[in-house]
């Protein structure tokens, strides 16, 4: 029963994998080369979940250091490897460009002709746009890079360095640029934190332990819940803790969230001690989840420390004469434009039924962030979803035209 799997990220590679354990013909189209977000990503990037994390079906990490901190050249490696391992029918250099149902199937046009499939599985990533704030507009576009482009310290030019965005990229990149010399001011909006170890054990493995994890979409209390950034954190050095006190400490410059700019500058509103008492809410709610949760589960609660006071000093304005760089590291958005049917909410995200398509039959979707639960687009959460999507697709009638 053939399927087309579009991208060949951990997704793509999870549901191939279980597609091939059904005996459903399928082939993979990758625009560029397996894992690709990850070759993306800047050169001392780091997993921010432990080594064990590597956790695709079939194949668990193995290595020495299970709450080590992977680099990118280790994941992209990993992936690779699972590729290969369960021969896995990637078509590199492939794109994708349109999507639509045609004949009780689907027409995908790609670079290399059109395709026809009975069943589609879109597996390109959780977010593929790169979001630029409207409060922004003012700053000319030479001035901005986005994170995706950032590699290292040594390319961004003499001046400032602000970091629009405060999640764990952003607050990863303002910490790699302070540590090498620079001016930084960390534009802060509303992220969660963790310590990045309690009592010796990572904090995302105690958080495996509890029901984090497992925390359905419907259970969010609004649908923008969905965007709220990832608890700030870094895997860098072995791992250790990273968020507004200990970037403060470092000598970043912390300001409020970008309110507007123009031809004089960058100003940044009044809401630093706003967004770190948000960030402080959400550390106290796991403190209670986790202190609930383990002892049910048969585990200890380590110690669970409190946030010291937090003072701000925030800068309120940098004149645009003084910045060498702004650093995009505010967020992508999804993006399935190239889908021909309103597949996606008002969010931008797809429309599913436990990853089928609630609107087109025969597509579904799969390492989309919280489409089943809080793990679905996670190295070791994406296989479960993975098997659920297989499954369905797999019951497709079996006609693969290829070009």
């Amino acid at each position: 029963m053939p399927v087309v799997v579009i991208g060949a990220g951990q997704a793509g590679l999870a549901v191939s994998r279980e597609l091939s354990a059904l005996g459903a013909d399928h082939i993979v189209l990758e625009r560029h080369e397996v894992a690709h977000a990850w070759r993306s990503r800047w050169d001392s990037f780091t997993l921010v979940t432990p080594n064990w994390s590597l956790d695709l079906p079939g194949s668990p990490y193995t290595g020495p250091d299970p709450e080590g901190h992977a680099g990118r050249d280790e994941i992209v490696a990993y992936l690779e490897g699972y590729a290969s391992e369960h021969k896995v029918p990637v078509r590199r250099g492939v794109e994708v460009r349109r999507l639509r149902a045609a004949d009780g199937g689907f027409r995908i046009e790609t670079s290399e002709g059109d395709w026809s499939a009975d069943a589609v599985v879109v597996c390109t990533g959780s977010f593929q746009r790169q979001f630029l704030p409207p409060s922004l507009a003012g700053v000319p576009r030479d001035l901005i890079l986005a994170s995706g482009e950032y590699r290292h310290p040594g390319q961004l030019p003499p001046g400032v360095i602000v970091v629009v965005g405060s999640g764990q990229t952003g607050c990863q990149l303002a910490e790699e640029a302070r540590l090498a010399g620079r001016d930084v001011v960390l534009a802060c909006g509303r992220a969660p934190w963790i310590p990045r170890r309690l009592d010796g054990i990572d904090t995302v493995t105690w958080l495996a332990r509890s029901s984090f994890f497992d925390l359905p979409l419907s259970a969010l209390p609004a649908p923008g819940a969905r965007l709220l950034a990832n608890p700030q954190a870094t895997g860098a050095g072995g791992g250790h803790d990273l968020h507004f006190r200990t970037l403060q400490a470092l000598g970043v410059r912390l300001a409020g969230r970008v309110l507007g700019s123009d031809e004089s500058g960058i100003t940044f509103a009044d809401d630093l001690e706003e967004s770190v008492a948000f960030g402080d809410a959400r550390w106290a709610d796991l403190r209670a989840l986790l202190a609930a949760d383990l002892p049910r589960a048969g585990f200890p609660v380590p110690e669970l420390p409190v946030p010291a006071p937090f003072r701000a000093d925030a800068v309120r304005h940098v004149g645009l004469h003084e910045v060498g760089a702004v650093v995009l590291a505010c967020g992508f958005r999804p993006d399935y434009s190239w889908i021909d049917a309103p597949v996606c909410d008002a969010l931008g995200f797809p429309i599913t039924d436990d990853g089928e398509s609630t609107v087109v039959p025969g597509l579904y979707f799969c390492g989309v962030h919280f489409m089943r639960t809080r793990r679905s687009a996670l190295l070791f959460g994406v296989g479960g979803d993975a098997k659920v999507v297989a499954a369905r697709a797999a019951t497709q009638v079996p006609s693969v035209e290829r070009p």
